[in-house]
């Protein structure tokens, strides 16, 4: 007799989750990681007084009234609100485009004549392939120079003209004073009040669950999946089918900290869109809640090639990588392994996303099971 009814390979957002539901039902679940902390790529820790997003910042937004619910059961979020930062040139502009930085561009005053003076700079491409071709027609060359060549090839390591368009289109552009960086004007956001390790912690805190970290799946590949009559996989999906239909690309990151005195940049996260510039962005931490300390952490963020020594972060999804990726899912099919995250579905997944998917996998998976129907939309 099996010991578990899933084995959760990632202790992140989509195994913490994916577990938590099943015991809401009754289910257990063995949940390991080969990290020594859970929460994965949203890891955070205090140091000095400050929260520090150690793999990149994270905020935490969301449309969905079940997902923000089902967050809220295990930490209290504060009311941050992110408004971006683009320094280019030694000068910071408001981002996403808004009428704001029409103003310090152009000098546009009103939304018609910001409206009336991008309508002469966009780029008539009827049908944009690229990323290139789809920002051109949007904003036209001098704002895609400004904002979006040069950091598209330090975070991607290609030119604009080579990425798909889709990378672009959840970037908005606004003929409004809003410069909040997300959309939807009713969307709930913010950063747990205990830090993203303490939340995913509390997820985790259930007797039908066990958590064993430091523990490489591949290491002990046969002996783990004795325990549990299925597996919940979160990895990269190219190494569970090792890699047999070829490596699908990814980015990774570099992050250097620096401890200074006072306040560094007054917001969050300001984004480096000169090319001459190595890093993208520098976050300083402090500026996620309100804090009271009169020293300051900032972290430099480097993108780079991801290879065998360092972590994968952003799936490259160009149509070399998507052919690939067909093969896999083609042979995840064939199995009765889950796959969910960023990782193994290959996909730019936010938090919520990734808390939906693994909420709607986690009711497909025990539907059987429990002789019921689960599946709520979220």
């Amino acid at each position: 007799m099996k010991d578990f009814d899933f084995l959760v390979v990632g202790a992140g957002l989509f195994g913490a989750t994916f577990a938590r539901r099943a015991a809401d039902c009754g289910m257990r679940s063995l949940v390991i990681d080969r990290r020594e902390h859970v929460s994965g790529n949203c890891f955070t820790e205090s140091v000095d007084g400050i929260d520090v997003h150690r793999y990149g910042p994270h905020i935490f937004h969301t449309a969905s009234d079940r997902v923000w619910a089902f967050v809220r059961r295990f930490g209290e979020f504060n009311k941050y609100q992110h408004r971006g930062r683009v320094s280019y040139k030694g000068r910071l502009y408001s981002f996403p485009i808004n009428l704001a930085t029409l103003r310090q561009v152009w000098g546009v005053e009103s939304a018609a004549e910001a409206r009336e003076r991008i309508a002469t700079e966009r780029v008539a491409i009827e049908r944009p392939k690229s990323m290139k071709d789809w920002l051109l027609s949007q904003v036209g060359e001098e704002l895609y120079e400004m904002f979006f060549r040069g950091y598209t090839l330090k975070q991607w390591g290609q030119d604009p003209a080579n990425l798909p368009a889709e990378i672009a289109r959840r970037i908005p552009i606004r003929m409004t004073e809003n410069d909040r960086y997300f959309k939807d004007s009713s969307v709930h956001e913010g950063i747990p009040v205990e830090g993203y390790t303490n939340l995913v912690a509390s997820i985790l805190d259930a007797p039908q669950i066990r958590v064993e970290l430091g523990v490489d799946y591949f290491s002990h590949r046969e002996q783990l999946s004795r325990q549990a009559r299925r597996v919940v996989f979160s990895g990269k999906i190219d190494q569970y089918f090792g890699y047999e239909r070829g490596r699908l690309a990814y980015r990774s990151l570099r992050f250097d900290d620096e401890r200074l005195q006072g306040d560094y940049q007054s917001v969050a996260i300001v984004n480096y869109t000169d090319e001459a510039v190595p890093f993208t962005r520098i976050t300083e931490h402090k500026h996620f809640a309100p804090s009271s300390v009169n020293h300051t952490i900032v972290t430099r963020e480097y993108s780079m090639p991801h290879d065998r020594c360092n972590e994968p972060y952003y799936p490259v999804r160009d149509a070399a990588n998507n052919a690939v990726l067909a093969q896999y899912e083609k042979l995840a099919g064939g199995t009765s392994v889950v796959f969910g995250g960023r990782l193994a579905s290959y996909r730019y997944l936010d938090m919520d996303q990734v808390i939906a998917q693994a909420i709607r996998k986690a009711d497909s998976a025990m539907e059987g099971s429990l002789g019921r129907t689960l599946t709520t939309r979220v």
